[in-house]
Protein backbone atom coordinates (compact mmCIF):
# COMPACT_ATOMS: atom_id res chain seq x y z
CA UNK A 1 0.00 0.00 0.00
CA UNK A 2 1.33 3.41 -0.74
CA UNK A 3 2.66 5.07 2.53
CA UNK A 4 0.63 8.58 3.85
CA UNK A 5 3.29 10.65 3.28
CA UNK A 6 3.79 9.68 -0.46
CA UNK A 7 0.15 11.42 -0.99
CA UNK A 8 1.14 13.97 1.68
CA UNK A 9 3.95 15.17 -0.79
CA UNK A 10 1.64 14.81 -3.81
CA UNK A 11 -1.28 16.84 -2.27
CA UNK A 12 1.49 19.49 -1.03
CA UNK A 13 3.73 19.71 -4.19
CA UNK A 14 0.32 20.27 -6.17
CA UNK A 15 -1.14 23.58 -4.20
CA UNK A 16 -4.30 21.86 -4.48
CA UNK A 17 -5.21 22.26 -0.95
CA UNK A 18 -4.54 26.03 -0.27
CA UNK A 19 -6.39 26.94 -3.48
CA UNK A 20 -9.34 25.19 -2.89
CA UNK A 21 -9.52 26.12 1.25
CA UNK A 22 -9.44 29.78 -0.07
CA UNK A 23 -12.54 29.41 -2.19
CA UNK A 24 -14.45 27.73 1.58
CA UNK A 25 -16.84 29.92 3.48
CA UNK A 26 -15.15 30.77 6.97
CA UNK A 27 -17.62 29.40 9.78
CA UNK A 28 -17.77 30.78 13.36
CA UNK A 29 -16.46 27.83 14.57
CA UNK A 30 -13.27 26.43 11.91
CA UNK A 31 -13.65 23.40 10.37
CA UNK A 32 -11.77 20.34 12.25
CA UNK A 33 -11.50 18.79 9.07
CA UNK A 34 -9.04 20.55 6.60
CA UNK A 35 -8.80 20.36 2.40
CA UNK A 36 -5.55 18.61 3.07
CA UNK A 37 -6.48 16.12 5.61
CA UNK A 38 -9.91 15.38 2.97
CA UNK A 39 -7.46 14.89 0.06
CA UNK A 40 -5.31 12.59 1.82
CA UNK A 41 -8.64 10.28 3.17
CA UNK A 42 -9.62 10.15 -0.84
CA UNK A 43 -6.06 8.68 -1.41
CA UNK A 44 -5.84 6.61 0.56
CA UNK A 45 -9.28 5.21 -0.32
CA UNK A 46 -8.38 4.41 -3.39
CA UNK A 47 -5.13 3.11 -3.15
CA UNK A 48 -6.33 0.52 -0.59
CA UNK A 49 -9.19 0.03 -2.94
CA UNK A 50 -12.03 0.47 -1.28
CA UNK A 51 -15.12 1.78 -2.72
CA UNK A 52 -14.77 5.44 -3.36
CA UNK A 53 -17.69 6.11 -0.42
CA UNK A 54 -17.30 9.34 1.81
CA UNK A 55 -17.86 6.72 4.03
CA UNK A 56 -15.02 4.79 3.36
CA UNK A 57 -12.86 8.12 3.19
CA UNK A 58 -13.81 9.21 6.83
CA UNK A 59 -12.85 5.43 7.46
CA UNK A 60 -9.47 5.53 6.13
CA UNK A 61 -8.73 8.68 8.13
CA UNK A 62 -9.98 7.32 11.42
CA UNK A 63 -7.86 4.26 11.21
CA UNK A 64 -4.58 6.23 11.23
CA UNK A 65 -2.37 5.82 13.68
CA UNK A 66 -2.76 8.24 16.31
CA UNK A 67 0.02 10.39 15.88
CA UNK A 68 -1.13 10.73 12.09
CA UNK A 69 -4.61 11.26 13.23
CA UNK A 70 -3.49 14.06 15.61
CA UNK A 71 -1.05 15.65 13.62
CA UNK A 72 -3.64 16.27 10.69
CA UNK A 73 -6.41 17.23 12.88
CA UNK A 74 -8.38 13.98 12.69
CA UNK A 75 -8.16 14.22 16.65
CA UNK A 76 -8.52 17.46 18.18
CA UNK A 77 -8.51 19.03 21.44
CA UNK A 78 -12.17 19.95 22.48
CA UNK A 79 -13.03 21.71 25.90
CA UNK A 80 -14.67 18.34 26.66
CA UNK A 81 -11.39 16.42 25.68
CA UNK A 82 -9.84 14.86 22.04
CA UNK A 83 -12.70 14.88 20.29
CA UNK A 84 -12.00 12.35 16.67
CA UNK A 85 -13.42 13.59 13.32
CA UNK A 86 -16.89 12.36 12.75
CA UNK A 87 -18.57 11.33 9.51
CA UNK A 88 -20.88 14.21 9.40
CA UNK A 89 -17.78 16.78 10.06
CA UNK A 90 -16.39 14.80 6.67
CA UNK A 91 -19.43 15.13 4.54
CA UNK A 92 -19.30 19.16 5.35
CA UNK A 93 -15.92 19.83 3.96
CA UNK A 94 -16.68 17.81 1.01
CA UNK A 95 -19.86 19.34 0.74
CA UNK A 96 -18.30 22.77 0.87
CA UNK A 97 -15.58 21.73 -1.67
CA UNK A 98 -17.97 20.27 -3.96
CA UNK A 99 -20.12 23.50 -4.38
CA UNK A 100 -17.54 25.89 -4.48
CA UNK A 101 -15.62 23.81 -7.43
CA UNK A 102 -19.32 22.85 -9.13
CA UNK A 103 -21.10 25.04 -11.90
CA UNK A 104 -23.83 26.97 -11.55
CA UNK A 105 -25.69 24.91 -14.00
CA UNK A 106 -24.24 21.58 -14.33
CA UNK A 107 -23.72 20.60 -17.81
CA UNK A 108 -21.89 17.07 -17.32
CA UNK A 109 -17.99 18.43 -18.12
CA UNK A 110 -15.91 19.52 -15.44
CA UNK A 111 -15.90 23.01 -14.46
CA UNK A 112 -12.10 25.18 -15.48
CA UNK A 113 -11.21 25.22 -11.62
CA UNK A 114 -11.83 21.61 -10.92
CA UNK A 115 -10.25 20.33 -14.01
CA UNK A 116 -7.21 22.12 -13.20
CA UNK A 117 -6.72 21.43 -9.86
CA UNK A 118 -7.30 17.44 -11.29
CA UNK A 119 -4.24 18.61 -13.99
CA UNK A 120 -2.00 19.59 -11.08
CA UNK A 121 -2.98 16.53 -8.91
CA UNK A 122 -1.62 14.42 -11.02
CA UNK A 123 0.94 16.08 -12.49
CA UNK A 124 2.34 16.27 -9.08
CA UNK A 125 2.37 12.72 -9.11
CA UNK A 126 5.10 12.10 -11.19
CA UNK A 127 8.54 12.18 -9.87
CA UNK A 128 10.68 14.97 -11.24
CA UNK A 129 13.49 12.16 -13.10
CA UNK A 130 10.32 11.45 -15.44
CA UNK A 131 9.06 14.75 -15.92
CA UNK A 132 11.11 15.63 -19.21
CA UNK A 133 11.60 11.74 -19.84
CA UNK A 134 9.16 11.78 -22.73
CA UNK A 135 6.63 14.24 -24.41
CA UNK A 136 4.62 11.05 -25.83
CA UNK A 137 0.64 10.40 -24.81
CA UNK A 138 -1.35 7.34 -25.58
CA UNK A 139 -5.05 8.44 -25.20
CA UNK A 140 -8.22 6.73 -24.40
CA UNK A 141 -11.54 6.14 -23.11
CA UNK A 142 -13.28 3.67 -21.37
CA UNK A 143 -16.95 3.49 -19.51
CA UNK A 144 -17.64 4.48 -16.02
CA UNK A 145 -20.99 3.41 -14.44
CA UNK A 146 -22.52 6.06 -11.95
CA UNK A 147 -23.19 5.12 -8.43
CA UNK A 148 -26.99 5.81 -8.91
CA UNK A 149 -29.61 4.59 -10.32
CA UNK A 150 -30.92 5.42 -14.20
CA UNK A 151 -34.20 7.60 -13.97
CA UNK A 152 -37.25 5.89 -14.35
CA UNK A 153 -37.88 4.63 -17.67
CA UNK A 154 -40.63 7.23 -18.71
CA UNK A 155 -38.48 9.96 -16.65
CA UNK A 156 -38.09 11.84 -13.86
CA UNK A 157 -35.71 12.41 -11.13
CA UNK A 158 -32.37 10.55 -10.04
CA UNK A 159 -29.57 10.87 -7.58
CA UNK A 160 -26.93 11.48 -10.20
CA UNK A 161 -28.94 13.74 -13.27
CA UNK A 162 -25.36 14.71 -14.87
CA UNK A 163 -25.00 10.98 -15.53
CA UNK A 164 -26.43 9.92 -19.15
CA UNK A 165 -27.07 6.96 -21.10
CA UNK A 166 -23.73 5.52 -23.53
CA UNK A 167 -22.65 2.26 -25.33
CA UNK A 168 -19.58 0.58 -24.75
CA UNK A 169 -18.43 -2.68 -25.99
CA UNK A 170 -19.51 -5.79 -24.15
CA UNK A 171 -16.37 -8.01 -24.78
CA UNK A 172 -18.04 -11.21 -26.11
CA UNK A 173 -18.40 -12.53 -29.16
CA UNK A 174 -21.17 -10.87 -31.04
CA UNK A 175 -20.21 -7.80 -32.22
CA UNK A 176 -23.60 -5.57 -30.08
CA UNK A 177 -22.61 -2.72 -28.13
CA UNK A 178 -24.41 -2.36 -24.68
CA UNK A 179 -26.42 0.34 -22.73
CA UNK A 180 -24.77 1.55 -19.28
CA UNK A 181 -25.31 4.66 -17.32
CA UNK A 182 -23.01 7.35 -16.26
CA UNK A 183 -19.66 8.86 -18.06
CA UNK A 184 -16.65 8.43 -20.45
CA UNK A 185 -13.67 8.31 -18.63
CA UNK A 186 -10.55 9.57 -20.48
CA UNK A 187 -6.73 9.92 -19.81
CA UNK A 188 -3.37 10.28 -21.22
CA UNK A 189 -0.89 7.95 -20.31
CA UNK A 190 2.96 8.73 -20.75
CA UNK A 191 4.76 6.44 -23.21
CA UNK A 192 8.35 6.09 -24.21
CA UNK A 193 9.25 8.21 -27.62
CA UNK A 194 10.17 6.73 -30.55
CA UNK A 195 13.58 4.54 -30.32
CA UNK A 196 13.34 6.57 -26.66
CA UNK A 197 14.12 5.12 -23.38
CA UNK A 198 11.62 3.13 -21.39
CA UNK A 199 9.74 5.32 -19.19
CA UNK A 200 7.15 4.44 -16.42
CA UNK A 201 3.59 4.58 -17.90
CA UNK A 202 2.37 7.77 -15.37
CA UNK A 203 -1.15 9.58 -15.99
CA UNK A 204 -0.26 12.88 -17.29
CA UNK A 205 -4.10 13.71 -17.93
CA UNK A 206 -7.33 12.79 -17.22
CA UNK A 207 -10.83 13.93 -17.63
CA UNK A 208 -14.66 12.88 -17.18
CA UNK A 209 -17.73 13.92 -19.03
CA UNK A 210 -21.39 12.55 -19.26
CA UNK A 211 -22.11 10.49 -21.73
CA UNK A 212 -24.28 12.81 -23.50
CA UNK A 213 -20.73 14.52 -25.03
CA UNK A 214 -18.30 13.27 -27.06
CA UNK A 215 -15.02 11.87 -25.18
CA UNK A 216 -13.11 13.08 -28.10
CA UNK A 217 -14.19 17.24 -27.73
CA UNK A 218 -13.96 16.64 -24.09
CA UNK A 219 -10.46 15.17 -24.06
CA UNK A 220 -9.09 18.08 -26.27
CA UNK A 221 -9.01 21.46 -24.51
CA UNK A 222 -7.29 19.28 -21.64
CA UNK A 223 -4.51 18.43 -23.91
CA UNK A 224 -4.00 21.40 -25.30
CA UNK A 225 -3.54 23.49 -22.39
CA UNK A 226 -0.31 21.41 -21.34
CA UNK A 227 2.19 23.32 -23.76
CA UNK A 228 0.92 26.74 -22.00
CA UNK A 229 1.99 24.60 -18.27
CA UNK A 230 5.16 24.11 -19.55
CA UNK A 231 4.91 20.56 -21.14
CA UNK A 232 5.15 20.00 -24.21
CA UNK A 233 3.25 17.79 -26.76
CA UNK A 234 4.96 15.09 -28.78
CA UNK A 235 3.74 11.87 -30.00
CA UNK A 236 -0.45 11.31 -29.35
CA UNK A 237 -1.09 7.54 -30.03
CA UNK A 238 -4.92 7.13 -30.60
CA UNK A 239 -7.20 4.30 -32.09
CA UNK A 240 -10.02 4.96 -35.01
CA UNK A 241 -12.42 6.17 -32.76
CA UNK A 242 -10.04 9.35 -32.28
CA UNK A 243 -9.06 9.39 -36.21
CA UNK A 244 -12.83 9.22 -37.54
CA UNK A 245 -13.62 13.05 -35.78
CA UNK A 246 -14.26 15.62 -38.10
CA UNK A 247 -10.51 17.76 -38.10
CA UNK A 248 -12.32 20.51 -36.29
CA UNK A 249 -12.98 18.26 -33.27
CA UNK A 250 -9.56 16.42 -32.76
CA UNK A 251 -6.43 16.66 -35.33
CA UNK A 252 -6.17 20.70 -35.95
CA UNK A 253 -6.40 21.65 -32.10
CA UNK A 254 -4.00 19.26 -31.14
CA UNK A 255 -1.39 19.70 -34.28
CA UNK A 256 -1.95 23.23 -33.73
CA UNK A 257 -0.55 23.16 -30.21
CA UNK A 258 2.54 21.06 -31.06
CA UNK A 259 1.17 17.29 -31.09
CA UNK A 260 2.55 14.88 -33.49
CA UNK A 261 -0.82 12.39 -34.14
CA UNK A 262 0.00 8.57 -34.63
CA UNK A 263 -3.72 6.90 -35.04
CA UNK A 264 -5.45 3.76 -36.40
CA UNK A 265 -7.58 4.70 -39.75
CA UNK A 266 -10.63 4.11 -39.04
CA UNK A 267 -12.27 1.71 -41.54
CA UNK A 268 -14.48 3.90 -43.08
CA UNK A 269 -11.25 6.04 -43.71
CA UNK A 270 -9.96 3.84 -45.73
CA UNK A 271 -10.52 3.80 -49.76
CA UNK A 272 -9.80 1.50 -52.41
CA UNK A 273 -6.88 -0.68 -51.92
CA UNK A 274 -4.20 -0.36 -54.54
CA UNK A 275 -2.30 -2.44 -56.92
CA UNK A 276 0.81 -2.84 -55.14
CA UNK A 277 0.33 -5.45 -52.03
CA UNK A 278 -2.81 -4.62 -51.32
CA UNK A 279 -1.45 -1.13 -50.22
CA UNK A 280 -5.31 1.03 -49.11
CA UNK A 281 -6.00 4.42 -50.30
CA UNK A 282 -6.72 7.44 -48.02
CA UNK A 283 -6.86 11.16 -48.59
CA UNK A 284 -5.63 10.51 -52.17
CA UNK A 285 -2.27 8.84 -50.91
CA UNK A 286 -1.09 5.53 -51.34
CA UNK A 287 -0.49 3.49 -47.70
CA UNK A 288 1.38 0.61 -46.46
CA UNK A 289 -1.48 -1.78 -45.58
CA UNK A 290 0.11 -2.51 -42.17
CA UNK A 291 -1.17 0.56 -41.03
CA UNK A 292 -4.63 -0.89 -41.07
CA UNK A 293 -3.76 -2.77 -37.94
CA UNK A 294 -6.16 -1.84 -34.68
CA UNK A 295 -3.01 -1.34 -32.53
CA UNK A 296 -2.41 2.73 -32.47
CA UNK A 297 1.14 2.57 -31.56
CA UNK A 298 1.72 0.07 -34.56
CA UNK A 299 0.27 2.57 -37.09
CA UNK A 300 2.10 4.24 -40.01
CA UNK A 301 3.50 7.42 -38.90
CA UNK A 302 2.30 8.46 -42.32
CA UNK A 303 -1.24 8.71 -40.86
CA UNK A 304 -0.49 11.45 -38.99
CA UNK A 305 0.85 13.66 -42.30
CA UNK A 306 -1.96 13.30 -44.12
CA UNK A 307 -4.07 16.34 -45.24
CA UNK A 308 -7.10 17.29 -42.53
CA UNK A 309 -9.74 17.46 -44.87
Amino acid sequence: MIPLAAFEDVIDASGAAPRIEAMLPIGVRPRQLSVRALLAGMCLTQADGRPAHLTRVHQALTSLPEDDQVRLGIIADWKTGPHQLTYRQTERTFGLAADALAKDERDGLPPGPLQGICDDLLEASISGQFKDASTSLAVDWTDLESFSRPPPARGGPCADPEASWGHRKNNLLRSEDELFYGYYFSAGIMMPGENGPAVPEFARRMTLSSCRHDPVRALVPVLTAMPAAGIPLGDVLADSGYAHRDAGAWALPLRAAGALLIQDLHPHDRGPKGTHDGAIIANGNLYCPKSTTTTACAASRATSKMSPT
